[in-house]
C-alpha cells in the first residue's frame, strides 16, 4: 500500500468503528433505510463499509461514495444507539477520505470549488448573492420566471426549492441593523454574541433580528460580532474538513475578541457544528483548548430563553401548532424540551405533537439539492404525519427545516391552510 493511501485510511478511527455492535437498533431510526430497505443505506451498513475500506478489504470507489452521500447526516441513529457510536463524525471522515482521494486523482469540479472555497467562507459574497435574489424578487423577475416557465433553466432541484423561498430583507434593512442591542430590562443579565450564520443572515435576516429582540426582552445585551464566518458544517458534511477547520478558527478568534458571556445561535445545524469544534482540533492541542473554551459558551436560543425569566406575551395566537424537531438540535445537541416549553408559554397556542417529530424532514443541509428525489420522498412521508395533527402552524428551529416544511406544504396542497414558521418568529409574533 502506498503512503498516500495509508495516510487516507489512517483518518478512520477504528476504535469508534469497532464499537458498532451491528445490533440493528439504528435501522428503524434511519430515514434512508426506512425508504429503501437497503443495508448499505443504514448506519450499521455504512459503518461495515467503512470498516472494509479502513482495513483495505474494500476500495474507495463510486459505490462507497454513493452510500456515504446517501446518508442525510440526521444523527437519529446516535440517539438510538446503545453503544454511543459517534456516527456523525464517522460519516464525515468517510466523506473526507472520498474527497481527498478524488482530489489526488483530479481537480475538484468547478462548482464545488466555487461554493466551498469562493462563496461560503466570505460573508460579503453571501450577502451579495442575497442582494441579487432580493432584486429578482422585488422587481418581479422571480414571479415572471415562475409564470413563464423560465425558471426551468435552473436545475430541477433548484427550480423546485425556490418555490419555498420567502421574500428576503433588502440591503437597506440589513445596513440599518445596530451592532449592539441593549437589554430591555432594568438590569442586564448577560452579554451574548449573536452567531448570525451565512445562509441564515441572508435568507432569514428577520429571524435573526427577532431572535436578538427576544433576547433583549429577556435581559440580554446582544452583540452582532464582527468578522464571524460560516460555521463550517456544510464543509464538514461534504468532506471538506480543512475548510471547516479554517472557518472554525475564524469564529473562535472573532468571539474571543468580542469577550461575550455566551455565543447564541438559532439554527440547529450551525449549533451542532459550533458545539463540536473541539473534536475538529483533536490533533492540535493549542487550538483544541481554545475551541473547548468557545464550545463552553455556545447555546441555542431556545436553551437561553428557556433558562431566563419568562417572556411577557401580549398577543394570544389562538392557533394549533405542531413542532418539527431540527435533527441537529434534537439528536446532535439534545435540545428537545426547551422549544416545546416556549411554545406552550404562548397564550392561545395548542401544541399538538406529531408522530415522528424528531425524524428527519429530508432537508439535511443541501441534501434536498444533491439528493432531491429521496429528499422529497422523505418529506412526503413527513407531511402525512403533519396532516394528522390538523395544525395551523408547523414550528421548527432550523433554516433548512423551515424551507423544507414550506416546500412540504406546497407539495401537500395545504397553502392557505397551514404555514411553516421559525420558532423565534412565532415567539416574536406573540410579543
Amino acid at each position: 500500500m502506498n503512503k498516500a493511501k495509508q495516510g487516507l485510511l489512517a483518518k478512520f478511527n477504528m476504535d469508534e468503528i469497532m464499537n458498532c455492535m451491528h445490533c440493528g437498533f439504528c435501522l428503524p431510526a434511519c430515514p434512508t433505510y426506512r425508504e429503501t430497505g437497503l443495508e448499505s443505506h443504514s448506519p450499521r451498513g455504512r459503518i461495515a463499509l467503512m470498516k472494509g475500506v479502513a482495513s483495505s478489504q474494500l476500495a474507495i470507489d463510486q459505490e462507497f461514495e454513493k452510500n456515504m452521500y446517501a446518508c442525510l447526516g440526521c444523527r437519529a441513529c446516535e440517539t438510538a444507539c446503545p453503544a454511543g457510536v459517534p456516527y456523525g463524525s464517522l460519516v464525515e471522515t468517510a466523506r473526507e477520505v472520498v474527497e481527498e482521494k478524488k482530489k489526488s486523482e483530479s481537480k475538484p469540479p468547478f462548482v464545488r470549488k466555487l461554493v466551498f472555497e469562493k462563496v461560503f467562507p466570505y460573508p460579503e459574497r453571501m450577502k451579495a448573492l442575497g442582494t441579487a435574489l432580493w432584486a429578482a424578487q422585488s422587481t418581479g423577475l422571480q414571479t415572471l420566471a415562475n409564470k413563464t416557465g423560465l425558471i426551468n433553466i435552473l436545475p430541477r432541484e433548484m427550480a423546485e426549492m425556490q418555490q419555498a423561498v420567502d421574500k428576503i430583507a433588502s440591503p437597506k434593512e440589513r445596513k440599518q441593523r445596530k451592532q449592539v442591542m441593549p437589554a430591555q430590562t432594568a438590569e442586564t443579565v448577560l452579554t451574548v454574541g449573536m452567531f448570525t450564520g451565512c445562509v441564515m443572515d441572508v435568507m432569514f435576516f428577520e429571524t435573526n433580528q427577532a431572535t436578538a429582540g427576544l433576547l433583549t426582552k429577556a435581559g440580554c445585551r446582544v452583540v452582532f460580532v464582527e468578522n464571524q464566518a460560516c460555521c463550517g458544517a456544510l464543509h464538514a458534511h461534504a468532506g471538506e474538513k480543512d475548510g471547516a477547520i479554517e472557518l472554525a478558527k475564524r469564529n473562535i478568534e472573532a468571539f474571543e475578541r468580542a469577550g461575550v458571556d455566551l455565543v447564541v445561535n438559532n439554527a440547529g445545524g450551525c449549533g451542532a457544528a459550533l458545539k463540536e469544534y473541539h473534536h475538529w482540533f483533536a490533533d492540535d492541542p493549542e487550538w483544541k483548548e481554545r475551541a473547548m473554551a468557545f464550545v463552553a459558551k455556545v447555546r441555542d436560543a431556545n436553551e437561553v430563553l428557556a433558562e431566563l425569566p419568562p417572556l411577557v406575551f401580549t398577543k394570544p395566537l389562538n392557533a394549533r401548532v405542531t413542532y418539527q424537531d431540527s435533527c441537529h438540535l434534537a439528536h446532535g445537541q439534545g435540545v428537545r424540551n426547551q422549544p416545546r416549553q416556549l411554545l406552550k408559554s404562548i397564550p392561545g397556542v395548542e401544541l399538538v405533537e406529531m408522530s415522528g417529530a424528531d425524524s428527519c424532514c429530508g432537508s439535511a443541509g443541501i441534501y434536498n439539492i444533491t439528493n432531491f428525489d429521496m429528499s422529497m420522498q422523505i418529506l412526503d412521508d413527513k407531511m402525512e404525519h403533519v396532516k394528522e395533527t390538523k395544525a395551523h402552524i408547523i414550528a421548527t428551529s432550523n433554516p433548512g427545516c423551515l424551507l423544507q416544511m414550506k416546500k412540504g406544504i406546497i407539495r401537500a396542497g395545504l397553502e392557505g391552510q397551514m404555514e411553516a414558521v421559525h420558532i423565534m418568529d412565532l415567539l416574536a409574533r406573540a410579543l
